[in-house]
């Protein structure tokens, strides 16, 4: 065998959302790009903010003696420093840059975390919907997944997480807002998720870590705020990145954030520097670190995203599809009119439309729309939306 047989199991059930942007390409080559409605792929469309490109330009023109060198492994203090006192604004606790560790992404973040406190054989919970990598860097750990559906509105059922805890859960991870739905996990939801960990953690001894990764944060709509974990448990992690709130997805610069009151937070930050190296990731991307450093108060001008948010759900509930209106993000999860969600894919795919079947998010019968594209792809759109559920009407 050429490769390991775990890679193989890996490969068989690979990314549903890579699988319809590959089908894409084939489709814009066979039809041409105009003709083709990619919605399959969360890759932001709209460049980064201007502050971005000045902060760019002005290293550029004043280069910092040695700023492409290797730096500390939990990434350069004054960066690590300007998170921190983000976060302090943001949450009131006192952060420092101890408490923070910049990271190839949320992708790395969570990787180097999970591999940071992952026992052989042990359990992490995840919500279904979920973004679907989560699997496979938990079973890359050794880890076992444990999926927990949500409601019917997509918010947690702290119910269901309960029936499934045990001595060997080491995490919970959460991701608001939610990559499919857009949903925002409320308050009460997460206060209660957060008792409920707490007396877990007094019954079994030991602790047990809520885990946020949060690359949305800061695309909301409505004036929806996302409540922080921070508030709510002492034993939690943020994760998150500048991908979406910089659009900034193939620079790969994200951090983790331990609540200052995390359990034991010495050997939790030295064991994440250790793993940045042992995953041979090392650091983050240094020039990344120079520039987000400025950038911390900074985000995309989200009125687009909520402006295509806005004309798909009227457009789509108005044909007749069932969809729980967005919090956040840049995504929809409608209910798959006829109840198969790899049919209906199938079907739209033949309007020339891209969409995800639910089952690759862990939750069949929907499938997921990315609205991280230009107008014409959204509103081109709109007819195959409208032939396909009459076909299936």
């Amino acid at each position: 065998m050429a490769i390991s047989r775990r890679v193989a199991g890996y490969l068989t059930r690979a990314s549903w959302i890579r699988a319809m942007f590959e089908s894409g390409i084939k489709l814009k080559e066979q039809y041409g790009e105009e003709n083709v409605y990619d919605l399959s792929l969360g890759n932001p469309h709209l460049e980064p903010p201007p502050q971005f490109q000045e902060a760019l330009l002005e290293l550029a023109r004043n280069p910092i003696p040695g700023m492409h060198r290797y730096m500390v492994n939990a990434g350069y203090p004054e960066t690590r420093e300007a998170v921190a006192r983000h976060l302090e604004r943001e949450t009131t606790l006192p952060f420092t840059r101890r408490q923070i560790v910049m990271t190839v992404g949320a992708g790395g973040g969570l990787n180097v975390f999970i591999k940071t406190v992952m026992e052989a054989g042990a359990r992490i919970i995840i919500l279904a919907p979920y973004f679907p990598e989560y699997e496979f860097y938990i079973s890359g750990h050794h880890g076992i997944v444990e999926v927990v559906q949500t409601d019917d509105a997509f918010q947690i059922d702290v119910a269901a997480v309960e029936r499934v805890m045990g001595p060997d859960v080491e995490a919970v991870i959460i991701n608001s807002p939610n990559n499919p739905t857009g949903v925002v996990y409320n308050g009460e939801g997460l206060r209660d998720l957060a008792a409920m960990l707490r007396s877990k953690e007094v019954e079994y001894g030991n602790q047990i870590y809520l885990i946020s990764d949060e690359p949305y944060r800061r695309i909301t709509y409505d004036g929806v705020k996302v409540p922080w974990i921070f508030h709510h448990y002492r034993n939690s992690v943020v994760i998150t990145s500048h991908s979406k709130d910089l659009n900034l997805a193939g620079e790969r610069i994200g951090y983790v954030a331990l609540h200052p009151g995390i359990q034991p937070i010495k050997e939790l930050f030295r064991g994440m520097v250790f793993n940045q190296r042992a995953l041979g990731m090392v650091s983050a991307p240094a020039l990344m670190q120079r520039l987000v450093a400025k950038l911390q108060d900074v985000t995309v001008d989200v009125a687009d995203y909520q402006r295509k948010r806005d004309l798909l759900y009227e457009a789509l509930t108005k044909m007749g599809y069932e969809v729980v209106r967005p919090q956040g993000a840049f995504y929809m999860f409608p209910k798959a009119p006829g109840g198969d969600d790899v049919e209906f894919v199938r079907m739209l795919k033949d309007e020339r439309i891209l969409c995800v079947p639910g089952v690759g998010f862990g939750r069949e019968g929907h499938f997921r729309i990315s609205f991280a594209v230009e107008d014409a792809v959204v509103e081109g759109a709109l007819v195959g939306f409208e032939r396909a559920i009459r076909e299936i009407q």
